[in-house]
């Protein structure tokens, strides 16, 4: 499990270096928020659209394999798009590398909750997910400086080396699903959504929440840029704070009993998230954005969890790997349409406006979920207490 969350600290850490660093790319290029929506659209697509294939590839094939072909893939593209200049070029590249993700990262979900005991599975998705975030915390503020002082290559170089890491990790841990000795087992577990009342509720709720405030992550670039005048550093900062609130919430949350993570829990943190954005709005520097994205980052350090809790608690093993990616697929289709939205509005609307709107447009999508939440409570009465939600 520290093999796996140490590998994860890196690549995620590589990964949102060479995120960052090609949004301040291209708005200091000039290509505007066309481009930069873009980018954020090509890393999302295909987390939404391959999950039928990729949730199916992680529960079947030997996750070992995966991880290192994939990974050595990842490397030598993100190699590749540190010599590339033209913003079509990048784009696609990003697209290669998110449909790489959409394997790797439902894989090292499903693997999770096969290397610990069912009552230490909230412990230790608490350990990975700090992991990851301290490589989220890293990343931005990393980029900041290099591309300040070395300009893009070398991040981009960098995150193509962390990929490795990815390979190494895959090398060293023992926990394999489906290796040689399962291969040939019969027909996996079916899973389907909408066959977990509850399940779905959660994914519906989350869905509806991001496809409001997906947005800002276009947004907020102009709006510290242009708006409120950040320099790069600044801005590597700002988006770090968003991780040091999640890193520190992590440990608490991982100490919960299981059964006390519910979807409420889910709603609260959800409307927490869209709160600290909204007020964000409000700000007249960059610097009064970082405890009100620390706090905005701690409801999502929280979300993250209950996710990994309930899907691992309330799916059989043998689907895991469809069911994270499943859950995946419809948040990241969902805030598709921010990003589809995003790039013709930053050209015409105040960024601040738009950052406002996104976070108030998330708060009221989290308060319409409420009674459909509480219909669902109401019909899990008679669920086993195992079931958690």
């Amino acid at each position: 499990m520290y093999l796996v969350a140490g590998g994860r600290a890196i690549s995620v850490c590589g990964d949102f270096l060479a995120a960052t660093t090609l949004a301040l790319v291209l708005q200091q290029t000039g290509h505007g928020g066309l481009a930069v929506s873009g980018l954020m659209l090509a890393a999302a697509l295909p987390l939404a659209l391959l999950t039928p294939f990729t949730g199916r590839l992680a529960d079947r094939a030997d996750s070992r394999t995966l991880l290192v072909s994939v990974g050595l893939g990842q490397a030598v593209v993100c190699g590749v798009l540190a010599y590339v200049t033209h913003p079509v070029v990048i784009i696609a590249l990003v697209a290669l590398l998110a449909a790489g993700l959409a394997i790797t990262q439902p894989t090292m979900q499903a693997l999770l909750p096969r290397m610990v005991a069912r009552e230490d599975l909230a412990k230790a998705g608490g350990i990975s997910l700090t992991a990851s975030q301290v490589g989220m915390l890293v990343a931005p503020a990393l980029a900041g400086f290099l591309v300040g002082q070395t300009g893009p290559r070398v991040p981009l170089l960098l995150d193509a080396v962390s990929y490795l890491a990815l390979v190494g990790m895959a090398l060293l841990i023992r926990t394999r699903r489906h290796g040689a000795a399962t291969a040939a087992a019969a027909d996996p577990v079916p899973f389907r959504l909408r066959a977990d009342r509850s399940l779905t509720v959660m994914t519906v709720a989350i869905a509806a929440v991001v496809a409001g405030v997906g947005a800002v992550n276009v947004f907020d670039v102009f709006f510290l840029r242009e708006t409120l005048g950040a320099p790069a550093t600044m801005f590597g900062l700002v988006a770090a704070a968003w991780t040091v609130g999640s890193v520190l919430v992590t440990p608490f949350f991982g100490r919960i009993p299981q059964h006390r993570l519910t979807i409420r829990v889910v709603l609260a943190v959800l409307a927490g998230a869209c709160a600290a954005i909204l007020a964000g709005a409000t700000v007249g520097a960059a610097g009064w954005l970082i405890p009100l994205w620390i706090f905005g980052g701690a409801c999502n350090g929280a979300l993250n969890i209950c996710i990994t809790v309930i899907v691992g608690t309330r799916v059989p093993s043998e689907a895991h790997g469809r069911a994270f990616a499943t859950v995946t697929a419809v948040v990241q289709g969902a805030g598709l349409l921010g990003y589809l939205m995003a790039g013709p509005l930053i050209e015409q609307v105040d960024p601040r406006v738009l950052v406002a709107g996104t976070g108030a447009a998330g708060l009221l999508a989290a308060l319409a979920c409420v009674p459909l939440v509480r219909r669902s409570e109401s019909r899990s009465e008679s669920l086993p207490q195992e079931s958690f939600v």
